[in-house]
């Protein structure tokens, strides 16, 4: 007994000084089993020994394909880039693990921390970034395929932000093209906030942009149209408020006295 605790001692004290090529010939396969060496490499991890950890991973799944302790190794492997921001490796691996073992019983975290990869790589909100896609995507694939997942209400959070993130970037880029009267470039892009993102705190905005670049251009029944929605959707918005101003300037009310009654009264 002494003799075999000795070696497993002698053993967990090479995996973690030795290099790779070395370490295969240190196991004694009767000695030491994968699952003593993934609680090693656990510990290892905890205490930030990524590389340590990453080494025994790797041996794990090396000497032993067919265990138990061999998938989950690969699956850590993965969370330590994901920790050292080695995003592309990680996705790398955890889209292996998908393709791989779909059935797996915790394939659900899987999911959702190649979801993280991509949520954690958006960019800023002025900018046409794919990571605003990949994550939504990665996202609803974690709701719609483990609903009952320890991490379908975390990706659902995410999801708002995301969303968020997305009809943010088309109102900056909308607002720029508005600004340089590009009003039909501006249209479709506060359109997608209106069709795709109404959930989102943008949407009273785009509502009121669309109908001042419909008034701007004499679309008069497009712009009373638009307003009328923001009236009665978010009559406590501040764009309610802007465009109940606008419209009320005497240079328009010529125009619209019986539209305002309708819309406002």
């Amino acid at each position: 007994m002494l003799l075999r605790i000795f070696s497993i001692i002698m053993i967990v004290f090479f995996l973690s000084c030795c290099s790779n090529s070395s370490v295969t010939n240190l196991i004694d396969k009767e000695t030491i089993t994968p699952d003593i060496m993934y609680i090693e490499a656990m510990k290892m991890l905890k205490n930030e020994q990524y590389e340590e950890a990453n080494a025994i991973y790797y041996d794990i799944v090396r000497i032993y394909p067919l265990s138990n302790e061999a998938i989950q190794s690969q699956i850590m492997s993965g969370f330590i880039d994901y920790i050292k921001l080695d995003y592309d490796s990680a996705i790398l691996k955890f889209s292996k693990l998908i393709k791989k073992y779909p059935s797996l019983k915790n394939i659900d975290y899987v999911y959702y921390m190649e979801a993280l990869c991509y949520y954690e790589q958006i960019s800023h909100e002025g900018l046409d970034g794919e990571y605003n896609i990949l994550a939504l995507e990665s996202l609803n694939q974690v709701i719609n395929r483990f609903p009952d997942s320890q991490y379908s209400k975390d990706s659902a959070q995410k999801i708002i932000l995301v969303n968020s993130n997305i009809a943010a970037k088309h109102m900056t880029i909308g607002r720029f093209y508005h600004k340089n009267k590009k009003y039909t470039a501006a249209l479709n892009r506060y359109m997608i906030v209106i069709d795709d993102f109404s959930e989102t705190k943008f949407t009273p905005e785009a509502l009121y942009r669309t109908a001042e670049i419909y008034l701007s251009i004499g679309m008069i029944d497009e712009s009373t149209k638009t307003a009328a929605i923001l009236a009665h959707n978010y009559p406590k918005s501040e764009w309610y408020k802007y465009i109940y101003n606008h419209f009320n300037k005497k240079e328009k009310k010529s125009i619209f006295s019986k539209s305002i009654d309708t819309i406002f009264n």
